[in-house]
């Protein structure tokens, strides 16, 4: 077969058969839908990592104090349950999250879009470690027999040492998190179809979650979260997301290229 036949036969038959305008719709419709499950579900993260950390969790913890600790949640067990189980509900839509912005960004680096997914999954696996220490804690606080051999006190000290390693591990993970953003950010800046101005925003928040990372780590005294101020462009790209994702247009030039490509290789092999 010629290069002129194989060329017109790609151009006519692109993805087994289907013809150009099919398989750019096709594309784009799948993007759309990956758009809006990922602002979704970023959304829906932001309610429940929100309620769990900082209303069911840190809202029972006294710093330093673990006696007024193990006493709060003890007296509010059912609101602890619910938030470990809300962050439970955050890791599980991390996973799908991390493969929907994968199916958005890769027309523009299948490569650097997988990267950016595998990041945000590690994170997610890190993140589940930590979620157990919290289970530690409810079994510290519970009344099972074998608990009698140590004191009250003894008790809800390491009560409170098993939230402290919760918090450890999750800031440890958030380097990877905050990898993950720089990625996506970049990915949204060279898209052309999100404005630069959220990749932008989207690399500046994972560059505060890396700052916290190793601020929490090098400073000597307690530590004010950089994230509190640069995760709006995570808020602000999940409501683009969804918002306006539903109208992304990848442009038909780009797959022609790509598919014409594609073919020219399988009929030269």
């Amino acid at each position: 077969m010629t290069n002129r036949t194989a060329e017109s036969s790609v151009q006519h038959h692109l993805n087994d058969g289907q013809p150009l305008g099919q398989s750019a719709l096709a594309a784009n419709r799948s993007i759309r839908t990956a758009s809006l499950t990922a602002g979704v579900g970023l959304l829906l993260i932001s309610a429940l990592a929100g309620f769990g950390n900082f209303v069911a969790l840190r809202g029972l913890v006294t710093e330093g104090n673990a006696a007024q600790t193990a006493t709060d949640i003890m007296a509010s067990n059912g609101l602890f349950r619910l938030g470990i189980l809300s962050l439970f509900l955050t890791v599980a839509l991390d996973i799908v999250v991390a493969w929907a912005l994968y199916h958005v960004f890769r027309p523009v680096n299948n490569g650097i879009s997988m990267l950016a997914a595998w990041f945000r999954t590690a994170y997610a696996a890190a993140f589940m470690v930590g979620i157990g220490q919290l289970i530690g804690v409810l079994r510290l606080l519970g009344n099972d027999d074998y608990l009698r051999v140590f004191s009250g006190d003894q008790l809800h000290a390491q009560a409170l040492l098993g939230f402290d390693s919760f918090n450890d591990i999750w800031y440890a993970s958030l380097v990877l998190f905050g990898l993950h953003l720089l990625v996506v950010g970049y990915l949204a800046y060279r898209s052309g179809y999100v404005p630069r101005f959220l990749g932008v925003l989207l690399g500046i928040a994972g560059l505060g979650y890396v700052i916290d990372s190793f601020g929490v780590v090098l400073s000597r005294g307690s530590w004010t979260d950089v994230s509190f101020v640069t995760f709006i462009g995570e808020l602000l790209f999940a409501l683009w997301l969804v918002i306006w994702g539903r109208r992304i247009s990848v442009g038909t030039s780009r797959f022609h290229d790509d598919q014409v490509e594609q073919g020219n290789d399988r009929v030269a092999g």
